[in-house]
């Protein structure tokens, strides 16, 4: 028989395992299923106190009894919203993490004054009615889009007052960075397949067109073999880009450990692009200290970062204007690392702020019939992010209709200790 000095253990060893039956029916992580069940085992056992009932706990000055500062602490740290209500949708307890997501949110309150879904209450009813587990959806609109898987269970606690009726349990997933991930990853298809399939479709025009009714026409076969090539070459240059994002994303979380020039890496850029500059009309130009800019980083990554800058500064810059590239050592304060800062500024038409944050999206074009036209890809953003991503380096676009364009790299300072063991030379970048 049990006496009241072991009914709390006991009653909170069976909701441990009540909650880990019940999170696993639910999907639950491990982690998330053995903190809750401790948390909601500690929360009862110190409602229920010496007696075993809660009634006879020492009460707050507003008639609540003293909630257990161990349970508190375990729910504080699960990062999930968790809610367990009554058999009436009364709050019975809440994380954290659930007050953040619901502000209106209070104990011995209804739950439906807080969280007005009525997908939500009807699981809670059907819970209620059958004991079988729900799962449901929750989404938010304000102040931001996010949306919630919410798993309801069941969870009897016989000790309490309300002769063992089941008590019920809210664990809201957040699902809104895998909803975003899902829907770039389709956005992401689409696009690799529509922007591949233009230039096949017109390969596989032109081609029949040659077989057939411009077979012996020297001069169509001419031209159309010409825009052949350059849709070919579109092709070669997307999946290019593809590849290299691929490879670059696979490898973002492993920083480089060679040395290299930064300032040279640009000198060359500036040296490559002339020839294209002056046939669009550009002055192209560079400003540079005499001092090397040693930076942590790939060669070959960073020298691709400041091709596509360059060659979009060219691009779309405008003809008769003038694309200048600079360098800069910043100095940080209290000591700190400096900061080698690249800019790349053009005097063309410049870009709307609405577009600014969405220009390293992969895909995303501002014009897309210009950007075709000029063999963009409209990966070089996205390039151009995740390399700086993985050289832990920034990128800030700074933009205004026409008044041009500035866009800015800053990688971390590298001056490596020649003393040092292992030190690694300044790898010359020309």
């Amino acid at each position: 028989m049990l006496t009241h000095t072991t009914r709390p253990a006991w009653l909170g060893a069976t909701m441990a395992v009540a909650v880990i039956v019940f999170a696993e029916a639910i999907g639950g992580t491990v982690d998330v299923a053995l903190m809750l069940s401790a948390a909601l085992a500690l929360l009862v056992g110190g409602l229920l106190g010496r007696s075993g009932h809660a009634s006879s706990l020492p009460l707050t000055e507003t008639g609540a009894p003293r909630r257990h500062a161990i349970a508190e602490a375990l729910l504080a740290n699960i990062p999930d919203p968790v809610i367990l209500v009554d058999r009436r949708v009364v709050v019975i307890e809440a994380n954290p993490a659930a007050r953040r997501l619901l502000p209106g949110l209070k104990l011995r309150h209804p739950l439906s004054f807080s969280l007005r879904s009525p997908d939500v209450l009807d699981g809670i009813e059907e819970v209620l009615r059958t004991g079988n587990a729900v799962r449901t959806e929750y989404a938010t609109r304000v102040p931001t889009e996010r949306a919630f898987e919410v798993q309801i269970g069941a969870l009897p606690i016989p000790e309490i007052p309300g002769s063992g009726e089941a008590n019920i349990v809210l664990f809201l997933r957040d699902l809104t960075a895998a909803r975003r991930l899902e829907a770039m990853r389709v956005d992401f298809v689409a696009n690799a397949s529509h922007e591949l399939r233009t230039p096949l479709s017109a390969l596989l025009g032109f081609i029949e067109t040659l077989q057939g009714p411009a077979r012996d026409d020297a001069r169509a076969r001419e031209k159309f073999l010409g825009i052949m090539r350059s849709q070919a070459q579109r092709m070669t240059r997307l999946i290019d880009d593809l590849l290299s994002l691929s490879r670059i994303e696979l490898h973002e979380h492993v920083a480089p450990t060679k040395t290299v020039d930064l300032g040279r890496l640009a000198r060359q850029m500036v040296d490559m692009h002339a020839p294209l500059a002056r046939e669009r009309g550009v002055e192209l130009k560079v400003e540079r200290p005499e001092i090397p800019l040693p930076v942590l980083g790939d060669r070959d990554e960073l020298l691709r970062v400041i091709e596509n800058l360059v060659e979009n500064a060219v691009k779309y810059g405008g003809s008769g204007g003038v694309v200048a590239v600079s360098l800069h050592r910043i100095e940080r304060p209290n000591g700190r690392t400096a900061w080698i800062e690249l800019r790349v500024r053009d005097e063309g038409p410049g870009i709307a702020p609405e577009h600014i944050p969405r220009l390293t999206e992969r895909f995303y074009r501002i014009d897309t019939a210009s950007s075709r036209q000029q063999g963009g890809t409209g990966l070089g953003l996205a390039i151009v992010k995740h390399t700086l991503n993985r050289h832990r380096g920034k990128l800030t676009i700074e933009s205004e209709p026409d008044r041009g364009t500035t866009v800015r790299v800053s990688l971390p300072e590298h001056r490596p200790n020649p003393e040092a063991e292992g030190a690694v030379d300044v790898v010359e970048g020309g």
